[in-house]
């Protein structure tokens, strides 16, 4: 029942998709096939259906079911396929193969690009290439009415469309949630006939009625969402906590278990997105409920998802932090804390939207800040801040390129050596940032548009803000707000680098320009006195008034190069997000030695973080300089932050009485890890030993004996208060 060939899915999905048709009913009937193919059945000890298997091709807004946003392939499955076909199947296959090689969704992104926006954006993949910016083909972390779902569920959202069917969107639409119906049923029978009657139950109901239980409504969003392609799941405290009635804690523990096993099953990494408290809630109370079984579930668990994530303010009930405190100090990472009385003013000016839609602000994916159901702002950009000043400093040369071909990268200049004075350096640097920010905004627009040409994203728009209303899919002018946000990376490090350069060639004159050039060229060999005084420049982790001054004018600069495309693109905002997974690391590989005295190739600074083994003055300093950067200028930023089990639980007051003065002082966010002292040093040497030791990697968690080892020394080199 669950089961189909690999050939005979790829056939079927195909000839979907060739029928001529509008491109919503193209989409839905390609959603049938998925329905049919992907599902597998409940495992024993799952008290939830929604398994699925990532397809070899498919439709799906997350790029985790391939390669690409929308229609998407894997090659690589393809020809793997191909080897265990006879000689007539491959012929077909290869037949299809070469089909989507000209059809996919991401191939007509990119081949829409105009050749300015090819030149400075050549390369796709970010982990293989030296370059500074990088697109990311995807449509990702949208948050969806589930408070919607559950109240009228699907034949409610099937009647409100109904007077508009015979519109193409509309027809298209009520196919999809009909399929979705369609597959409850089937679980219902699979259950019913393999001794699941209770999951057969639930099933069966929620196919056409709004839930009345909290299994029912707890199994409708999850399927809804796996059936939509989305990864993140928004503030089910909300949603769900109205459904648990006094006496059935355990019984609700244990379904959140089961969702809390199969959203880790998905191996998502950088999503998985659970909400809990916060401002604006509907019913605290019952929400409350559920809050404190979802932390009591991620204690119990020990997985790297779902990336719970409690919002909080001053006058919540205080068991739900004390429960997230008792979480984390057991290693487990979650919940990542997000402070309201600082968030919700900071996310109103930012998005230049109202008090009472701030209040509804959700963290998606690393760490990136949205409107709940009202707007959408995938980051499709990737910008390294290092890689900017390395070319700036040069010239526009790439100084990773291998002589005697100079690679050029960035906008031509004359270099570090043609600069009077510092200001003019640092006009220089942002006028070469400027150049790729305005391209990645645009790149972000131009994906937007293709997507409404391809597609309607019809699970997506049946529960977001609008579309409905106004008729439109979510990319065709059916969102409230069509956004943007640009993941930068290197910030801290060019920041570290500028000031050092400010203080050492410009004002104390310690450092020549050309000899400074020249050491960056070689990482630092036969410069180690000028290496030496580089790093013994104030750096931005221990409270220093210099450096932090001057890491707020950068901030602020980037910040409103980025917030003015808006104006430049008919984006309703494009922001900076702070966030970080191991891109820091990544990218690290590919940009040259820097002016704070980090080697080539070596690992940047993760998020809103301090250099690893910079922050020298203890943790109430490295607090004090993470809160000097305006929140209100960007859709988020990632604060890490690593603490001894010796200090998080033996001394847990005065660790709390940091954080309190942190989110007094204006703390928007706090990741944090707790260890034992010795415990990384000793994973990397001994792993088999620390297979359980989880960490905080950066806007993602990860078991630290998985991760790649200049991954783990990156970990390994921060601070562990």
């Amino acid at each position: 029942m669950f089961v189909m060939d690999q050939y005979e899915y790829i056939n079927r999905f195909t000839q979907a998709y060739q029928i001529p048709d509008s491109i919503f009913a193209k989409e839905a009937r390609c959603l049938d096939v998925m329905a049919d193919a992907l599902f597998l059945p409940p495992q024993n000890d799952d008290l939830l259906c929604g398994r699925v298997r990532i397809a070899e091709l498919g439709f799906s807004p997350e790029p985790l079911w391939g390669r690409s946003v929308a229609y998407y392939y894997d090659e690589r499955r393809f020809i793997a396929l191909r080897e265990t076909l006879d000689p007539g199947k491959q012929e077909r296959l290869d037949e299809l193969l070469e089909f989507w090689r000209k059809e996919e969704t991401r191939k007509k992104i990119r081949d829409a690009y105009p050749v300015y926006m090819s030149q400075a954006i050549p390369q796709d993949i970010y982990w293989e290439h030296s370059q500074i910016a990088f697109p990311l083909y995807r449509v990702v972390d949208a948050y969806l009415d589930y408070g919607k779902l559950v109240s009228i569920g699907i034949n409610g959202m099937r009647a409100e469309i109904a007077p508009k069917l015979g519109e193409p969107l509309f027809e298209a639409m009520d196919s999809a949630l009909a399929t979705l119906q369609k597959l409850c049923r089937r679980y219902a029978l699979f259950c019913r006939n393999n001794g699941r009657s209770d999951l057969s139950a639930v099933m069966e109901n929620i196919a056409c009625n709004a839930p009345q239980t909290f299994h029912q409504a707890v199994q409708l969003c999850y399927i809804y969402a796996v059936s939509a392609g989305v990864l993140n799941y928004g503030r089910l405290d909300d949603i769900l906590g109205v459904f648990i009635n006094e006496g059935e804690e355990e019984q609700a523990l244990n379904i959140i278990m089961s969702l809390w096993r199969l959203i880790a099953c998905r191996e998502s990494v950088f999503h998985g997105r659970v909400i809990i408290g916060g401002r604006g809630r509907t019913n605290e109370a019952a929400s409350d409920r559920f809050a404190l079984l979802a932390i009591e579930a991620s204690r119990r668990l020990a997985l790297s998802e779902p990336q719970l994530s409690l919002r909080f303010y001053n006058g919540q009930n205080p068991a739900l932090m004390d429960a997230a405190l008792d979480c984390i100090g057991e290693g487990r990472t979650y919940p990542i804390l997000y402070n309201d009385d600082v968030n919700i003013p900071a996310v109103r000016r930012a998005f230049d939207v109202s008090e009472a839609e701030a209040v509804h602000y959700m963290m998606y994916g690393c760490g990136e800040y949205v409107l709940n159901h009202a707007a959408f702002g995938s980051p499709n950009g990737v910008i390294n801040l290092l890689k900017v000043l390395e070319v700036t400093l040069s010239g526009g040369i790439d100084m990773w390129a291998s002589a005697p071909e100079d690679k050029m990268l960035g906008l031509r200049s004359g270099g570090i050596t043609s600069f009077a004075c510092f200001e003019d350096l640092y006009a220089e640097f942002l006028r070469q940032s400027r150049y790729f920010i305005e391209i990645l905004a645009q790149q972000e627009w131009l994906e937007y548009s293709i997507c409404s040409q391809t597609a309607g994203f019809l699970y997506l728009s049946a529960l977001f803000d609008d579309c409905i209303k106004r008729g439109k899919p979510l990319f065709g002018g059916g969102a409230r707000y069509l956004g943007g946000t640009l993941e930068t990376y290197g910030n801290v490090n060019a920041i570290n680098s500028l000031y050092a350069i400010k203080k050492a060639v410009y004002e104390d004159k310690t450092v020549n320009a050309q000899d400074l050039l020249s050491a960056l060229k070689t990482d630092f060999a036969g410069f180690n006195e000028l290496r030496r005084v580089l790093i013994n420049e104030e750096k931005f982790g221990n409270d220093a008034d210099g450096v932090d001054s001057f890491a707020r004018r950068f901030h602020a600069d980037i910040c409103g190069i980025t917030r003015e495309q808006k104006i430049n693109t008919p984006l309703d905002y494009y922001l900076v997000v702070i966030i970080n997974n191991e891109a820091n690391t990544i990218l690290g590989r590919f940009t040259a030695a820097s002016a704070d005295g980090r080697g080539r190739g070596k690992p940047m600074a993760n998020g809103n973080a301090p250099f690893g083994g910079t922050e020298r003055s203890g943790l109430s300093a490295m607090l004090n300089s993470m809160v000097k950067m305006d929140p209100g200028i960007h859709a988020g930023a990632v604060q890490n932050i690593m603490m001894s089990s010796q200090l998080f639980n033996t001394k847990r007051a005065l660790a709390k009485a940091a954080l309190d003065v942190y989110w007094e002082k204006g703390g928007a966010q706090a990741m944090i890890t707790v260890a034992g002292k010795d415990d990384i040093e000793h994973a990397i040497q001994d792993p088999d030993k620390y297979s359980s030791l989880m960490v905080r990697v950066g806007g993602f968690s990860a078991r630290f004996v998985t991760l790649a080892p200049d991954v783990q020394r990156e970990i390994a080199s921060r601070m562990l208060f």
